[in-house]
């Protein structure tokens, strides 16, 4: 999708050396407007491309759906770009009868920015989200030498990072053969997990049990809190998680580890699954 990236002439500038005018690749942002029935649930800041995943996912992890078959349709809304083409930036989804709509309490207030995932909550409790899945009683297990594969099998899939150095990264590995099962990439951490989920959805594997969530970036409360509403059992990341996320991973008996990088890591709660 050409959308994902930007072509712009830039002037780079070395000390000591005379500026050089060139083209430089960038990471494409937009805003993506997520509707259920017509009616607007969020707006969010993203790279363009998988949004059929991302909204899938966003729904997920707001607890709205849990079950593939809890999603009739998704489809692209037409936005007007003033020259009579679509924008490919509205989406509206139509749930399976019988479910429930979301709850109004969900709704943003404002623009989700690509940094913030939980930004324009409505309240504070509907920050954290009850999950229909239970992580602790997950019988996964894996070694560390198997775990510190993860990063550099990530690291090798990021094409788009490749070309602009300017996207975040997740994936979801099976925890028993180490396969990389699917890779997403995003300006927005959280839209990046989004997409991993809303591809398991759509894959008929949630929740995620046996699986690892990898993310290139810190593990936040709320990528702790997606990784739990998709009954992922373990979250990992190359740098550090925050005291929230640590709290939350350790009530609900997930695994989860920062710091992986190299052979070495650090483990805050459930250390009994690597083994």
């Amino acid at each position: 999708m050409s959308r994902i990236t930007s072509r712009r002439r830039v002037t780079r500038i070395t000390v000591g050396e005379s500026p050089r005018r060139l083209s430089d690749l960038l990471a494409a942002e937009e805003p993506l407007e997520i509707r259920v029935l017509g009616r607007s649930l969020a707006v969010t800041m993203r790279t363009p491309g998988h949004d059929f995943e991302l909204a899938a996912g966003f729904l997920v992890s707001e607890g709205v759906i849990h079950r593939g078959d809890q999603l009739m349709t998704v489809a692209y809304c037409a936005g007007n770009d003033g020259e009579g083409g679509n924008t490919y930036n509205i989406l509206d989804v139509v749930l399976a009868p019988g479910v429930d709509p979301p709850d109004p309490s969900l709704e943003r207030n404002f623009t989700t920015t690509s940094s913030c995932g939980l930004c324009g909550k409505a309240s504070i409790d509907s920050v954290r989200t009850q999950s229909r899945f239970t992580v602790a009683v997950d019988p996964l297990k894996l070694s560390p030498e198997a775990l510190t594969g993860f990063p550099e099998q990530l690291r090798a899939a990021q094409a788009v990072f490749d070309r602009t150095g300017g996207l975040h990264a997740a994936a979801l590995f099976d925890g028993a053969t180490g396969e990389m099962l699917v890779l997403r990439e995003d300006v927005g951490r959280h839209n990046a997990v989004d997409k991993v989920v809303g591809w398991a959805l759509m894959n008929g594997r949630i929740p995620a049990r046996g699986c690892v969530l990898m993310v290139s970036g810190r593990a936040s409360f709320e990528l702790t809190q997606k990784a739990l509403m998709a009954g992922i059992p373990m979250l990992a990341a190359v740098s550090a998680p925050s005291s929230l996320a640590a709290d939350l991973a350790e009530e609900v008996g997930m695994t989860l580890v920062g710091f992986l990088r190299g052979p070495s890591m650090v483990v805050y709660s459930r250390a009994d699954r690597l083994v």
